[in-house]
């Protein structure tokens, strides 16, 4: 079978061209393709398919082989992809398990459109919010030399979101106009080197007590940029910017 590997700020996935829908969907396969001793390696396995409407669809997998919610790097780095396959130009439309997304693409910068946040909610001092995938956020210090890890894992796996599963984004306030943000993802069970969805999260609740429209996040791969317009404690044209790069492709069996 055909692979390609992507990452995005250090966010990595297995790209496969899934058009003729030939692949298949396996939970075994995939857990093993994202295994970094024993397959390729990836924090999550996205296919590209075809969709009447759209450019393409975007359908994810964690690395545990689970079917997820969106994944705002993977849906860059399919951008990207799909820009390789020749399917669009410029700008395109994609549709993913949350719905529907625009994106362009301009010298390997990626900007995608992620849905509307409609609320923010409190727990305790810390906010938990959906774009795309459930966010928990908190803010600490040092976060350099945080405890992601455990600290992330004890609050994915409390009592309160150990049935659905929550990613965990601790946030350092760097400048005014920059954060800084590590990630403890679901599904991966792991702190990874950045996430979408948690860098869009998180951007949003620094943004929510700001008069800024847009604000730079620097995570363990890379930096990115997150554009939003605010109405209240609701938030609407959030863009998600930054590169996405093909980092190799081959051929693997099945089995």
């Amino acid at each position: 079978m055909n692979f390609y590997k992507y990452q995005g700020t250090g966010n990595d996935f297995v790209m496969i061209d899934n058009r003729d829908l030939q692949f298949p969907k396996d939970k075994k396969i995939i857990e093993k393709w994202c295994d970094r001793r024993f397959g390729i390696g990836a924090d999550g396995l996205i296919f590209l398919e075809n969709s009447d409407g759209y450019d393409f669809k975007m359908v994810y997998y964690n690395s545990d082989g689970g079917e997820s919610t969106m994944c705002g790097n993977g849906g860059r780095c399919l951008v990207a992809f799909a820009f390789f396959l020749d399917i669009f130009e410029k700008k395109c439309t994609f549709i993913a398990i949350d719905g529907e997304h625009e994106a362009e693409i301009h010298n390997g910068i990626v900007k995608l459109k992620m849905i509307n946040v409609d609320t923010i909610s409190n727990d305790g001092s810390d906010s938990v919010l959906n774009t795309g995938s459930p966010h928990y956020v908190k803010y600490v210090e040092n976060l350099a030399d945080y405890n992601v890890f455990t600290e992330g894992h004890k609050i994915r796996n409390s009592e309160k979101y150990r049935e659905k599963g929550i990613n965990v984004n601790f946030v350092e306030k760097i400048s005014e106009d920059e954060i800084f943000v590590r990630t403890y993802e679901r599904g991966v069970e792991d702190e990874t080197y950045s996430c979408g969805t948690g860098v869009t999260a998180s951007a949003l609740t620094f943004l929510q007590k700001s008069n800024l429209t847009s604000v730079k996040v620097k995570t363990l791969g890379g930096s990115l940029k997150v554009y939003a317009e605010k109405n209240e404690n609701s938030f609407h044209n959030i863009w998600l910017e930054g590169p996405a790069k093909q980092v190799f492709k081959g051929k693997i069996a099945l089995i």
